[in-house]
């Protein structure tokens, strides 16, 4: 970590983002391009490093906008933050309390710069959003004619109405979807194809692995891809009292687990590595559903190995980034 550097810690809402400097102490400013200027009138352009969360969209335009002026940045998974903070023994839940810790984090800790995504990401991301309202949608129509055709309700003005409305949404859906994979395949359209090579991988969830992980750049290891997305495992033990199971520990995008997980049901019959990780759990006792899980870990670590090899896959092939 740089020493010399002066570290800004920053709480960000919607409104408005707190910031503790080390020797100004707490100041507040309007989460607007004003308080951006403001802010960074505080700055030594030179030696200033702010860190701040990734809360929501929050902290995007602010981001973008110290980095577009030359100011060093870092943006935190807020998880980090609240385990750093319990570690301290901090009661106190203020946001001049919270953007204090984030100051000192910063202090102690290991910081890596940030840079904001290509556009590309960040607009399949956008259409990806809409895209799970539509499904939200769509799946509360379908609830709903469920429900009516229960009561013998299976034709009249409603029923056309919720139809047509079903009929709309799956076509909004279809028009997004086709946005992302043609911004996918101009930007990483090779990695696309590679990924889709993978028995039991389809191009939506290849899709899906590329936009959220920033086409695997943000990841230096399949470990830390698996941490991610949540699937993992996490262990409960300790001295001779406490033996907790063995689960997932569900962190991240639920929709890459369970696209994952589904994907599994080809690949253990499709995908050779896959089908022998699955054999040999269950010959040793394990459920299918944990076999399952088993296996949506190896096609991650497949997509990993792919993806950074530039390689299509290849069953037989020794892959510098390990799959076995």
């Amino acid at each position: 970590m740089n020493k010399s550097k002066q570290f800004i810690g920053i709480d960000i809402s919607k409104a408005s983002f707190d910031v503790w400097f080390p020797e100004k102490g707490h100041l507040c400013f309007d989460n607007t391009l004003k308080g951006f200027r403001s802010f960074c009138a505080h700055l030594n352009k030179t030696n200033s490093w702010c860190v701040m969360e990734a809360t929501g969209s929050y902290y995007q335009q602010l981001a973008i906008y110290l980095y577009t002026k030359g100011i060093i940045l870092s943006v935190v998974n807020p998880l980090v933050i609240k385990r750093f903070i319990q570690m301290k023994l901090q009661r106190n839940k203020t946001d001049k309390s919270d953007c204090r810790m984030i100051y000192l984090y910063a202090t102690e800790q290991k910081l890596k710069a940030w840079e904001p995504e290509p556009e590309y990401i960040n607009q399949c991301k956008l259409l990806n959003s809409s895209i799970e309202i539509y499904i939200k949608q769509s799946t509360a129509l379908k609830n709903k004619l469920h429900s009516l055709n229960s009561q013998g309700l299976r034709s009249g003005r409603l029923v056309r109405s919720l139809n047509r409305q079903v009929k709309s949404i799956g076509k909004e859906i279809d028009f997004l979807e086709q946005e992302i994979e043609g911004l996918i395949k101009q930007n990483a359209g090779q990695m696309l194809t590679n990924i889709s090579s993978i028995p039991g991988i389809g191009k939506k969830t290849a899709m899906l692995l590329i936009f959220n992980t920033n086409a695997f750049s943000n990841f230096e290891n399949h470990k830390q891809l698996r941490s991610f997305f949540g699937i993992s495992p996490t262990e409960r033990t300790s001295g001779s009292s406490i033996r907790g199971k063995s689960r997932i520990s569900k962190a991240g995008n639920p929709a890459i687990r369970i696209s994952l997980f589904l994907c599994s049901f080809t690949a253990y019959k499709t995908n050779t590595q896959c089908r022998s990780l699955y054999v040999r759990l269950v010959d040793k006792g394990k459920s299918k559903k944990l076999a399952l899980v088993a296996v949506s870990n190896k096609l991650l670590k497949q997509a990993f190995a792919v993806a950074k090899t530039g390689l299509p896959y290849d069953p037989e092939y020794k892959y510098k980034y390990s799959v076995q």
